[in-house]
């Protein structure tokens, strides 16, 4: 069995736990508190960060390399272009996602209210928190403008530059950070990437002090 080491409201555990589910790949979730170190966890990855995918007897760490490896090693469904070009265009949004949004956003809304408390790390920075519901608008505006254009983020098929935004989206939405009425082009791809049954077990998370909000699960909103 595949095993994943993770932390559930991650993005970039849940951007792999989205790419294995649409790959129809079993997986095996392990919750690791990374902030600990454990040794055993610290020698699996060095780094200290999660995720960690244990898979065809490798341990794999980082979401993108781990993405595509999977990408590559079981390349049904497609979540790479075949174009050179198209494939740039992917890697770029994917980087995007995961170092300007996660660093302007989620690291100043997920990290301050959900983090800290969790890791014990104190109080709620209220600048930090400001910062990030000011930057996520322009995030959902330019979202929006790929949109106009696209399909869906990258091109006119479903990729892991969605899947790398869903992640870090769906990860605010848990603690209602999104404003879903700012873009109607925004909101409708977001139902849609939401509805597919890769999403179900992102919609099942629980974490003990944050419940749900009603329509986190809601396909409908």
């Amino acid at each position: 069995m595949n095993r994943l080491f993770h932390v559930p409201l991650s993005p970039f555990c849940r951007a792999v736990r989205l790419v294995m589910a649409e790959k129809k790949l079993g997986v095996e979730l392990v919750e690791e508190k990374y902030w600990e170190a454990r040794p055993e966890f610290m020698r699996r990855n060095p780094a200290g960060q999660v995720p960690i995918l244990q898979i065809d007897g490798l341990t794999l760490c980082d979401s993108v390399a781990i993405c595509e490896y999977i990408e590559e090693a079981h390349p049904t469904p497609a979540l790479m272009p075949q174009s050179v070009a198209d494939r740039a265009e992917v890697r770029r949004l994917v980087m995007w996602f995961n170092d300007k949004f996660y660093s302007e956003v989620t690291l100043n809304l997920l990290g301050e209210r959900v983090n800290k408390k969790i890791m014990g790390a104190g109080y709620p920075d209220s600048k930090n928190v400001k910062v990030g519901a000011k930057q996520i608008k322009y995030h959902l505006d330019y979202m929006g403008w790929l949109l106009d254009q696209r399909r869906w983020l990258a091109g006119d098929s479903m990729t892991m530059a969605d899947f790398a935004a869903a992640a870090q989206l769906s990860s605010l939405d848990y603690i209602r950070d999104v404003d879903w009425n700012r873009n109607a082009q925004v909101k409708d791809w977001y139902a849609k990437i939401k509805s597919r049954p890769a999403f179900r077990s992102i919609l099942a998370d629980q974490v003990a002090g944050f419940p749900q909000p009603p329509h986190y699960a809601d396909l409908d909103f």
